[in-house]
Order: structure tokens, then sequence, then C-alpha cells
């Protein structure tokens, strides 16, 4: 079975509660991929459904300050049974570790494709693509068990300019229905919280094969935020947190670079 959603969701910038305003200069943003769990292929091509849209509830991003959320740190929610969305909307910084391990996945959820595009002029910037699975015996003894949880971007400095891009995810669950998938997903640069997003797939069919296209509503940064991203890359990380029914059962990394891979 195949389904498809689309949502929208805004962040917002914690220095700043303004809506973005003006045009889009990132026409030549494009960006490659050095995640060790896709490759790049830049064709653009999406996988439609012809089933109707479903809908797709999607939650603004807050930041933890603004909406009276307790301050949490890695260390608690490393020593807690169970991590809630408001432990990680608590967290000030980028984490050092991961927060789960794959193990509770117990759903299979696998995200198997990831495309970025510009929704002013359209443009694919990337697209990734999970290789598939060998499943040889010796490979899965030797596999690191973290592999596939971490991306490393490359984007040229117009990335930063843009105001508003659309993320389609592909990805399969396996054999057990899965009700209030959630993603929260915290950008960083350096200690600096600089947008959070937090959306909500909704209830997922067993055995499904989903597609979902988020629309990123970017808060505007100033010049010379801009200035220390490019000057310095892999400085900007982030973490994804994903949660069926308020667990934490998912956490991917990623970092990024907004020097054109110079």
């Amino acid at each position: 079975m195949s389904y498809s959603c689309t949502g929208r969701g805004n962040s917002q910038d914690p220095s700043s509660a303004k809506k973005p305003a003006g045009g889009n200069p990132g026409r030549d943003a494009g960006g490659t991929d050095r995640g060790a769990d896709g490759t790049s292929d830049g064709s653009g091509s999406g996988s439609g459904s012809p089933q109707r849209p479903a809908a797709m509830k999607v939650k603004k991003g807050c930041n933890s300050a603004e909406v009276g959320v307790p301050v949490t740190t890695e260390e608690d929610l490393l020593a807690s049974a169970v991590i809630s969305p408001e432990d990680v909307l608590g967290l000030q910084k980028i984490t050092d570790n991961y927060l789960c391990t794959p193990s509770e996945n117990i759903y299979n959820i696998d995200f198997t494709r990831f495309k970025i595009r510009d929704m002013e002029t359209g443009t694919v910037l990337f697209e990734i693509t999970k290789p598939p699975s060998t499943d040889k015996a010796g490979d899965k003894r030797d596999m690191d068990p973290n592999a596939g949880r971490f991306v490393r971007y490359q984007f040229t400095p117009a990335f930063l300019r843009l105001r508003q891009v659309g993320a389609t995810v592909e990805f399969t669950v396996g054999d057990m229905p899965i009700e209030n998938f959630r993603m929260i997903e915290r950008h960083y640069f350096r200690e600096k919280l600089l947008k959070s997003f937090d959306f909500e797939f909704g209830f997922c069919m067993p055995s499904s094969k989903n597609t979902c296209e988020h629309i990123y509503e970017f808060p505007p940064l100033s010049e010379d935020i801009i200035r220390e991203m490019v000057l310095h890359p892999y400085e900007t990380q982030s973490d994804s947190f994903y949660f069926v029914d308020n667990k934490l059962v998912m956490h991917n990394k990623a970092d990024y670079s907004y020097n054109g891979g110079t």
C-alpha cells in the first residue's frame, strides 16, 4: 500500500517572532549530500500516489523558552526510561549522543528517500535514496549500529537566504500500525537554537509505504549569522526526533556546510 500527504509547518527564530518576508534569492542554492545512509541523485523525480493525499496535521515549531517548557539536559534524558516530545523541546543545545537505540524502533520505520526543493522555483536542490539492503549475515555483524542515523549536507551560501523549501520524505513501516507519528527537528549553530520544527504525520497503516512533503518556512537570519555559518562549516547541526504515541523511537543527526563544498 502507498499513501501520500502534504503538510505545512512554520519555525520560529528564538530571537524573533516576525513572519519571514521578501523574495527568494536561492535559485542557485544547490547542495550535495554526503550522508552515510544515502546516495546523491539530482533527478528530482517523485513517487506519486494515485490515492487521494491523506490529511496531516502540522504543528508550528517552537522554542522552549517561549512556551514555558522546562529546560532539560542530555544527561537527564539519557537516564530516563521514556523520552517525550516535551523533554526534547527543553534541550538548549545539540546532543552529543543518540537518545535512543536503533532497537527502540519496534515499528520498523525505514526512511528510504529524501528530497528538498525550492518552493518558489520548484528546483530540486538534492535528493538522496537509501541503497538496497544486501541482507548478508556477515555484513550485519560488521555493521555500525548507528549507520544511517547521520547525514552530512553541503549547500551553497544562497541556501541560507531561502524562505521556504519543501522536503519530501518516503518511508515504510512494519507490520504494526503507527498511531500519532510525530517528528521534532531542532537546528543549532554552535550552541544557539536557530529554528525548531514540529510535524505530525498522524496514523500510518501497517506494511505501508508513505510519502509526505513537509513545507519548511525559515525565519530570516542576520547577515552576521549567515557570514559565520558560511565561514564555519559543519558547526550548524540538527537533531531529528521521532515519536510514536509520545515516546521517542528514533533519533537522527545531521550537520551542514554552506560554503559550496570548498
